[in-house]
């Protein structure tokens, strides 16, 4: 079983809230900045594009790829992250 950071356990503990995107697992400032340009400023903004994609990992982590410029590792753990908390939440 992978190990999950801090920051991931943090996140998918409790409810999302108005969290901001550096929030999620993943996602550091640089990441978040890029992601902010493009709109998504806020958690909630990424899991609306993760729920697009209907929870699919795969596409979602080439997407955040794509958007940001996150390498495998940090889009890999973003999708986790998401994914365990859509199945705690949803």
């Amino acid at each position: 079983m992978s190990t999950t950071s801090q920051k991931h356990r943090d996140f998918v503990g409790e409810p999302m809230g108005d969290k901001p995107v550096t929030a999620l697992s993943g996602i550091g400032e640089i990441l978040g900045k890029k992601l902010e340009q493009q709109g998504f400023d806020k958690a909630f903004v990424v899991l609306g594009q993760f729920l697009l994609l209907k929870k699919d990992s795969e596409i979602f982590v080439e997407w955040l790829k794509d958007a940001s410029g996150a390498n495998s590792r940090q889009a890999g753990s973003c999708a986790q992250c998401l994914r365990e908390w859509c199945d705690s939440f949803l």
